[in-house]
């Protein structure tokens, strides 16, 4: 403590003071320093990998709805042709009638079945419309919807990879199973942190002092060192290093679930996308052609006397639920495929 005394009578506090620079260093022993940066940089890659993980389930729900959308356009053609084809049947039809071929009731069912058709194109405009609403709040666009408009190959790949192959490229490639893979990394340096805390770091320090005696006249100029050792006796961080050992196992588990979950979703994907193919397959082979040509078939008939007007309703109502049946299944087929990207984690299906 630097004495307070009256010089020449007058106080002055602060005539005594000196100035004493020093310096410190904290030695931090067992590499403390570069396991932080290291658990740092290990966090980062965690958080990374979570966000790309965000981005494929938000592709995916972008992907449902760009199908959606496709879907819905296929739907309203097929309504729209379906309302052509059976104007034009109307319109033969009533000739017919004028020529006294058909009697009055069954012109009457004609036209009353065609509410049914009426009521298919007004279902579908507003569905794809919906779809529309709903891809565009996902891209945050603000465009009409009048203008707006999609277009894609609304098809399906007769082919398909092996499940293993899916398997292999999954397990590569999810980010969420790579998150987990990285929090155990984490873990393991976060519990050799702990351990390393644990140890006793030694505080260095130099300081130099001018005129720095009080008591000793001749120590004008004074330097000398310093070294701090804490004693930890009843610290040694033993809660964190149980804590972080306890985190290696349950990041462990964590990772083992995550990894049984992708070859879950890849297995589920699969069977979903490879029984869409197994009934579109006939579809595209006879089912489409088979409708088309027992509806012709039946008109024909119908027209010319050989089958009567149930038999043409009956062959009308086939091809339209055969051809809606496989405008569907498309649309669930690319469903499933979106679904196999979303769990294998990238592009496979195109």
């Amino acid at each position: 403590m630097v004495p307070i005394a009256p010089v020449k009578g007058v106080w002055q506090p602060f005539a005594g003071t000196t100035e004493t620079p020093g310096l410190s260093y904290l030695h931090e022993r067992r590499h403390k320093r570069e396991l932080r940066l290291e658990s740092a940089k290990k966090a980062t890659l965690v958080a990374e990998s979570g966000h790309a993980d965000t981005e494929r389930t938000l592709l995916f729900t972008l992907r449902n709805a760009f199908v959606s959308t496709l879907q819905a356009k296929a739907v309203l053609q097929l309504a729209k042709d379906n309302l052509t084809y059976y104007d034009h049947v109307l319109d033969v039809s009533r000739e017919r009638f004028k020529a006294g071929d058909i009697a009055q009731i069954d012109l009457d069912r004609l036209e009353l079945q065609r509410v049914q058709y009426e009521s298919d194109l007004q279902t579908a405009t507003v569905t794809l419309r919906t779809a529309k609403i709903q891809l565009l709040t996902l891209l945050n666009d603000r465009t009409p919807i009048e203008q707006f408009d999609v277009t894609g190959l609304f098809d399906f790949k007769d082919q398909l990879m092996p499940q293993e192959d899916f398997r292999k490229i999954a397990l590569d490639t999810r980010p969420d199973l790579r998150a987990a893979v990285q929090a155990v990394d984490k873990a393991q340096t976060d519990h050799r942190l702990a351990i390393a805390n644990g140890s006793t770091d030694p505080t260095f320090g130099a300081w130099y002092t001018h005129n720095g005696s009080f008591n000793n006249p001749a120590a004008t100029n004074t330097i000398g060192v310093s070294v701090d050792v804490p004693l930890r006796i009843f610290d040694r961080n033993q809660g964190e290093k149980l804590r972080t050992q306890i985190d290696i196992a349950r990041t462990q588990k964590l990772r083992d679930a995550a990894e049984a979950q992708v070859l879950s979703d890849v297995d589920s994907g699969y069977a979903t996308l490879d029984s869409a193919l197994t009934l579109l397959r006939p579809y595209k082979a006879r089912y489409l052609e088979q409708s088309v040509r027992v509806r012709d078939t039946i008109l024909f008939a119908y027209q010319h006397g050989g089958a009567s007007l149930l038999d043409f309703l009956n062959a009308e109502s086939e091809y339209r639920s055969v051809q809606l049946s496989y405008v569907n299944l498309i649309g669930s087929y690319l469903t499933a495929a979106a679904q196999m990207n979303l769990a294998v984690g990238r592009e496979v299906i195109q």
